[in-house]
């Protein structure tokens, strides 16, 4: 069935993938494919990133029709931040993993959430370097132990905690196993203006899915703790188009409102977290740290604050689209600024 723009389902899908069967970044990737396509977007539109690694392969596997660019290791940030201040027209994907991410890449990271970038960024975290045979990365677990390379005795780094720390204001975790939250928080990050950190677990079925280790896909499936049930509401999102709503809270449930008026419906379970809190997102993740629990779920969410182009007062116009007029000052105008500066 098409949708509203008039394209299918398998228009939005991308090359055969290469990676190892049951590899959790393909189920990424399908709830990416899903979301772009109950979101109508135009592919035209869309503009992918990444940088190296299992997780940024991927991009050549879904949305065929969009504009695309991998990056060396760990520049993925840097790129996409000069693209989007270029084009801010284009809906910006950037999925990376928790070594392009967590280790070579991390100084770009926490300065890309610094500046308030609009991009919907996925680390696809397995805790293991699968593309060089399996080291530790930098989420890999204290203790964890790899049959090639012993045991690990480094804490591991969690890139929601620094996303928070670093100033994020959208910032969630997710199992690639639970396709209907990755589904739907894929949706609500699109939503979002500004930096959207999506921490999704993906098991590596390869290197790193022993039963003791919380990037597997066993330990996800029997220690996952959704903050809160996002199927609620049909589908858990609700486009801007569609949305009717009343004062306060409906039957304890908590609406978080997107910049363009959608909304993402979280309904309170066992554990009464408020994701506007930032106190709260912070004192959750460091009790998950303490007590090795899988929390998953929007985890922190704030009034957006100004993009990076918006904080450069950047005009209107995509500054990709500006003629030679715009972007070239006369021999005179360029006087007068000299002149400014005598």
């Amino acid at each position: 069935m098409a949708n509203a723009i008039g394209l299918e389902r398998a228009d939005y899908k991308g090359a055969q993938s290469t990676l190892c069967p049951g590899c959790g970044h393909d189920s990424i990737s399908n709830q990416i494919i899903s979301a772009a396509y109950d979101l109508n977007l135009n592919m035209t539109q869309v503009i992918k990133f990444s940088g190296i690694g299992c997780s940024s392969k991927t991009p050549a596997y879904f949305l065929r029709g969009s504009h695309g660019f991998n990056a060396v290791h760990g520049r993925m940030p840097s790129v996409a931040t000069g693209a989007t201040l270029a084009n801010s027209n284009l809906t910006a994907i950037g999925v990376s993993g928790d070594g392009d991410t967590g280790s070579i890449g991390f100084g770009q990271y926490k300065h890309l959430i610094r500046r308030n970038v609009p991009i919907v960024y996925i680390i696809e975290n397995n805790g293991v370097y699968g593309l060089t045979k399996g080291q530790f990365s930098a989420t890999s677990d204290e203790g964890a132990k790899l049959k090639y390379y012993g045991i690990n005795d480094l804490p591991p780094i969690d890139l929601c905690l620094e996303a928070i720390v670093g100033g994020c204001t959208f910032v969630a975790r997710s199992f690639s196993g639970d396709a209907k939250q990755v589904q739907t928080l894929i949706k609500a990050a699109v939503a979002h203006r500004g930096t959207a950190v999506l921490d999704i677990i993906s098991p590596c079925v390869t290197f790193n899915n022993a039963p003791d280790s919380t990037k597997g896909y066993d330990y996800g499936k029997e220690n996952e703790i959704p903050l809160h049930s996002i199927e609620y509401m049909p589908k858990g999102y609700v486009p801007a188009k569609d949305e009717i709503t009343v004062e306060g809270d409906y039957e304890g449930t908590i609406s978080v409102k997107m910049h363009d008026g959608s909304y993402i419906k979280l309904k309170a379970i066992d554990n009464n977290h408020d994701p506007r809190s930032r106190e709260q997102a912070i004192n959750l993740l460091e009790k998950g740290q303490r007590e090795s629990l899988f929390l998953t779920g929007l985890i922190y969410y704030e009034e957006p604050r100004p993009t990076l182009g918006e904080t450069m007062e950047l005009v209107e116009t995509p500054l990709a689209h500006l003629g030679d007029e715009a972007l070239r000052p006369s021999a005179q105008t360029l006087a007068e600024v000299m002149k400014s500066f005598a």
